[in-house]
């Protein structure tokens, strides 16, 4: 049987919990030690968000103030590397080596048009108190929204038309 696995970028990072490498490397691994419970006689595919992590990524590309902030879709990408790259080292160590994994990289277009450009809803990075995401917001230009109690910057999710990989997204649930 084929099953989807789909963690949440927030199941990957808890709400409120520092951002560190190692909170999320033992986070991975609670998921994956449940992902591993199903492996045997199913094939799987994974896929994640990368809320809370793109967001992270954004505030320290920003540390560097003599060059343009990197953007959003590159910041992308190098959380889904490193994201698949540490949810295959988690199921590598659960799993036997002759278990293939492969991490795919994926992008997406879309309509340069779609109304989510204009009210952005998609939460990344941190959350913050009220105050800090009110200055935050005047200091660079981010649009802020309520995330339960707290306040995270949120950016425009636009529907996807296309996903470029689909091929070899295909070819890999092929073989």
């Amino acid at each position: 049987m084929r099953i989807v696995v789909a963690l949440g970028g927030n199941a990957l990072l808890r709400r409120g919990e520092p951002m560190t490498a190692e909170n999320q490397r033992a986070n991975i691994r609670v998921a994956t030690e449940q992902i591993a419970k199903i492996h045997a006689g199913n094939e799987l595919v994974i896929a994640h968000g990368n809320g809370p992590q793109v967001g992270l990524l954004s505030l320290q590309a920003a540390a560097y103030t003599s060059v343009s902030p990197y953007p959003l879709d590159v910041l992308g990408a190098e959380t889904e590397g490193m994201i698949g790259y540490i949810i295959e080292q988690e199921l590598g160590n659960l799993l036997d080596f002759e278990v293939p994994f492969a991490t795919l990289l994926t992008q997406v277009e879309v309509d340069g048009n779609d109304p989510a450009f204009q009210k952005p809803s998609k939460p990344i990075g941190p959350v913050y108190s009220k105050s800090e995401a009110e200055k935050l917001a005047a200091q660079k230009g981010w649009s802020i929204a309520p995330d339960g109690d707290k306040f995270r910057r949120v950016v425009a999710s636009p529907r996807p038309k296309r996903i470029f990989e689909i091929r070899p997204i295909k070819w890999l649930l092929e073989k």
